[in-house]
């Protein structure tokens, strides 16, 4: 297949300056869109990509968005307040969200996580001055939730729980903020939304508030394959605890993603896009290839959590050096510097 070139674009005039806020979690949101520009074998010239890259966010994810409109829920209706320890069950992102919002509000945090989360998140958790209870990791973020909600139910006073995977806050600060950047980034033009299956809350906020500006809009869900996967962070719905912000009747579509799959377009964007990221923003550029694929126009958005600099000590990274190899052996030796394929 003859390479194409990607999308020229004009030079963008240089940024002069920043932002002025008066707290780190009044940072939180306004995150880039950028176009996928080399990744787009099968596209047509018609059908643009877009990530929204969500580890600009000041705690690095997504999760800052929900994590700080919960924690401020709670402020506003006396469920946080003085003597209160903030306390939450987490594959990670969540718990370093509520982290901070903790160290800059002044409460103590404890979060329950698997024991086998990322070195990093561990380590950026602690650094926040927070407390980590682990749990089982053959339980996956189920494990974390039950041992959740036995720790709270010994000592229910003692604590706040912002309860991501049921609290209505969650998809709310998506409606609020996800979604309108979104509407405002592309002009409206935005055709088609795919979000990672975590917590279920950027895809049913933003896909809410993407439908009510426009009902043609598909909103798409990106789920791994099987239960036994390797998507820290997303849900196989089927064989897990369904979180009861999640309602798959809101969803246009749904799309399973094998993990070696979501690993070689992580792999891709690094070495293609200068994008190095997560798994699960390698499973949602995965379905979003998918649906693009399938369209003769349209702009198709695709959350992006976060960065893959929390997952350098993961499995995620273990077959990196092979994949390079055979990339190297496929195209005669050369590291693939030109490809659009």
């Amino acid at each position: 297949m003859a390479a194409t070139s990607p999308p020229q674009h004009p030079a963008a005039a240089p940024r002069v300056g920043g932002e002025r806020a008066p707290s780190i979690l009044d940072l939180v949101g306004g995150t880039p869109l950028v176009e996928i520009n080399r990744l787009r074998a099968g596209l047509s010239p018609r059908v643009r990509i877009l990530a929204k890259l969500e580890g600009f966010n000041p705690g690095g994810s997504v999760k800052d968005r929900p994590a700080v409109w919960m924690v401020r829920d709670g402020l506003r209706t006396g469920k946080l307040r003085a003597g209160k320890t903030i306390i939450d069950s987490t594959s990670g992102n969540t718990g370093i969200a509520l982290a901070l919002a903790g160290a800059v509000l002044g409460y103590p945090v404890e979060l329950v996580m698997p024991e086998n989360v990322s070195t990093e998140r561990k380590k950026i958790i602690r650094a926040y001055g927070a407390k980590i209870i682990f749990s089982s990791p053959l339980e996956g973020s189920d494990g974390a939730i039950r041992l959740c909600r036995k720790i709270l139910e010994a000592d229910p006073g003692r604590y706040f729980k912002p309860d991501q995977y049921f609290n209505p806050v969650n998809p709310q600060a998506h409606y609020e903020s996800t979604g309108p950047e979104i509407w405002a980034d592309t002009d409206g033009a935005v055709s088609h939304f795919v979000a990672g299956l975590g917590t279920g809350g950027t895809v049913m906020g933003t896909g809410r508030y993407l439908k009510e500006r426009n009902s043609q809009i598909q909103i798409i869900g990106a789920e791994p394959d099987d239960a036994w996967h390797g998507l820290e962070g997303l849900k196989h719905m089927a064989s897990s605890i369904v979180p009861g912000i999640y309602h798959e009747e809101q969803l246009d579509r749904k799309i399973s993603v094998a993990t070696d799959a979501a690993y070689e377009t992580v792999y891709r964007l690094g070495s293609e896009e200068g994008l190095v990221v997560g798994q699960s923003s390698g499973a949602a550029l995965t379905a979003a290839l998918q649906v693009g694929r399938e369209l003769d126009a349209g702009v198709v958005v695709a959350i992006f959590p976060d960065f893959g600099d929390r997952y350098l000590s993961t499995s995620l990274w273990f077959g990196w050096s092979d994949w390079q190899a055979r990339e190297r052996a496929k195209h005669g030796g050369a590291a693939r510097v030109s490809r659009t394929t």
